[in-house]
């Protein structure tokens, strides 16, 4: 439904874990419609719970607007006790924080995110990952031509 390709440009992903949201229906409805976008939100600890903060959910205009939602409005992550604990101590380390890649249904239709614990990347660094991307993609035009 929805991809943070961000996160891939200013991060390197170390580990990638999958975690259920707590969503209203509206929510639901609202990311059925593809009205998300990942692009500035982060997740955050309190109370040693995971919430994703900023991940606009768009409103329907079918939605009556006393069971509309916040758009920009904090869900809570639901994830296991050893997943947080993982999550928590990586976090405490210095350059590493946790963030959304992909906001999809699973095969039993309910709604899952896909979040990573990543290391923010240096400006040379960035630089680097695009020359090698400009790199594959001229390969795979001249490869195309043969």
């Amino acid at each position: 439904m929805a991809r943070n390709k961000k996160a891939y440009h200013d991060y390197f992903i170390q580990e990638k874990f999958e975690a259920g949201l707590v969503l209203s229906g509206s929510e639901v409805k609202g990311i059925r419609a593809k009205r998300v976008n990942l692009k500035d939100s982060f997740i955050r600890f309190v109370r040693n719970e995971a919430f994703l903060f900023n991940a606009h959910i768009g409103r329907l205009e079918t939605t009556h607007h006393f069971y509309g939602h916040e758009e920009r409005g904090s869900r809570k992550l639901l994830l296991h006790k050893k997943e947080l604990a993982k999550m928590l101590k990586a976090v405490t380390r210095e350059g590493y924080t946790i963030v959304p890649l992909q906001l999809y249904f699973n095969a039993r239709n309910i709604a899952k995110i896909q979040i990573a614990i990543a290391k923010g990347k240096q400006l040379h660094d960035k630089r680097q990952d695009l020359k090698e991307k400009d790199q594959q993609r001229d390969i795979q035009r001249s490869m195309k031509d043969y």
